[in-house]
């Protein structure tokens, strides 16, 4: 088993609508994107991979999922962590992700 893995960045908060629904995600870098694919390895169903997310005093268990437009993954911020941050579209914010 490899040790954990931790990033730290900002990014802007941005909406992704499909014709089903609407998304909040932030867009991990390319740098720590290809950092988390190498070291990942092995991932979940589409290619995601099981992290745990902090923003402020927020923190929550979810998954990247891999945009292929970008190569960068993107990580979802659900209502509940946007609510109790204060935080909406187009918010500049510091993420810090845990791997492992």
């Amino acid at each position: 088993m490899q040790p954990e893995q931790s990033y730290s960045f900002e990014a802007e908060l941005r909406l992704v609508q499909s014709a089903k629904a609407a998304w909040h995600f932030v867009t991990v870098p390319q740098e720590h994107s290809h950092r988390i694919r190498f070291y990942a390895g092995r991932t979940n169903g589409f290619g995601s991979i099981r992290v745990r997310a902090a923003i402020g005093d927020s923190g929550w268990s979810t998954s990247l999922f891999p945009d292929k437009a970008s190569g960068c993954y993107l990580l979802p911020v659900k209502a509940a962590i946007r609510s109790a941050q204060s935080i909406a579209q187009g918010d500049r914010i510091r993420v810090n992700l845990v791997i492992g």
